[in-house]
């Protein structure tokens, strides 16, 4: 049996994490995962889920030490992994069969299953075979990456992150120009574009900008099986919006959908996750619609692109006064954006 520790394994699960992010914005409705194969501290193989419906982040570990030539010192080996594996068959078979299949004697696991059917499982099928597992190492960190997936899991609706870019009088436009933000900005509100599968507007900001809303330089490469994320556009009346507005004219126009008269908020945020597998939503509408979302109590995240300037503007981040209940922030992040500042937050 593999020997280690527990900064061993602190150690492995930090690159099975790193391996995981190469999946966020591609997996869903599937969680980002990645994988790692060790045996007396030599790596034999690692991987991460791709895509829906395609190998698990454990199998493509296993393949990947299989074509490094350890497939014999997979036997007593240990595989690190950012989430409880699965137990059940889906679109592809269990990952504990494959596990147990190659010979692997222990298991480390982070994010344990929000899903009550299936949580803690795969722990009793692996030490029903003699694997030792140990679950939890790095716990909030393999939790985090899948917190959206995990929300999407327990609600059957999307994880919403409301995006905002404002001047310091809480203004969206600037007169006779269209953007707020820096470039650095820029490229931080395309990565968050990168790690979502839906971005939704209003009809009023299409007929106003006519936003493309592709992802187009964020800060790292476009992974080649990465779809442009659907194109959400809610209207009071469809047949005003400009045919050719480019959502409906460009390469992608597949990909955008109208929701027209939306009565429920939240049963449109179900059938996007039902129908289009959505987790990960991101809300760049104007203010109206923004408030709409945020007395549904519908915004899990905010990310607020503040530029230091004072404009006047015509247009307000929330029109309004005062909402029927106040929102307050959790874990708070202030992030440096070139001249801008990045505020996010969970809302309470």
């Amino acid at each position: 049996m593999d020997t280690y520790s527990i900064d061993q394994d602190s150690l492995w699960m930090a690159r099975a994490l790193e391996l995981a992010h190469k999946g966020l914005g591609t997996t869903s409705p599937n969680p980002p995962v990645g994988a790692v194969i060790v045996k007396n501290g030599v790596l034999l193989g690692e991987g991460w889920h791709e895509v829906a419906g395609e190998a698990h982040a454990e199998r493509r570990a296993i393949a990947n030490a299989y074509l490094r030539g350890h497939a014999e010192d997979l036997v007593g080996s240990t595989i690190y992994i950012t989430l409880e594996p699965c137990s059940s068959h889906g679109k592809t078979p269990p990952c504990t069969d494959a596990i147990i299949a190659a010979g692997i004697s222990r298991v480390v696991y982070g994010a344990v299953d929000p899903d009550e059917r299936h949580r803690g499982r795969a722990d009793a099928v692996l030490q029903e075979h003699g694997i030792a597992v140990r679950s939890e190492c790095c716990a909030a960190t393999c939790e985090l990456l899948v917190r959206p997936w995990a929300y999407s899991v327990l609600h059957k609706r999307p994880w919403v992150t409301a995006k905002i870019a404002c001047t310091l009088d809480g203004r969206l436009t600037r007169a006779g120009l269209r953007w707020l933000s820096c470039e650095e900005s820029v490229r931080f509100a395309h990565q968050m574009r990168l790690e979502s599968d839906a971005i939704l507007v209003g009809g009023n900001t299409l007929r106003a900008d006519n936003p493309a809303l592709t992802i187009r330089k964020p800060y790292r490469e476009v992974p080649f099986v990465k779809k442009q994320p659907w194109r959400v556009v809610m209207t009071r009346d469809a047949s005003t919006l400009p045919d050719t507005a480019k959502v409906f004219t460009d390469e992608h126009a597949s990909r955008t959908l109208i929701r027209e008269n939306v009565g429920d908020l939240k049963a449109m945020l179900h059938a996007l996750y039902e129908q289009q597998g959505v987790v990960n939503l991101m809300l760049e509408c104007g203010g109206n619609l923004l408030r709409a979302f945020l007395e549904a109590g519908l915004v899990n995240e905010w990310v607020q692109i503040l530029t230091p300037r004072i404009t006047g503007g015509p247009d307000a981040l929330l029109p309004g006064y005062f909402m029927p209940c106040e929102r307050f922030f959790e874990q708070e992040e202030l992030i440096p954006s070139g001249q801008d500042i990045i505020i996010r937050g969970l809302i309470h």
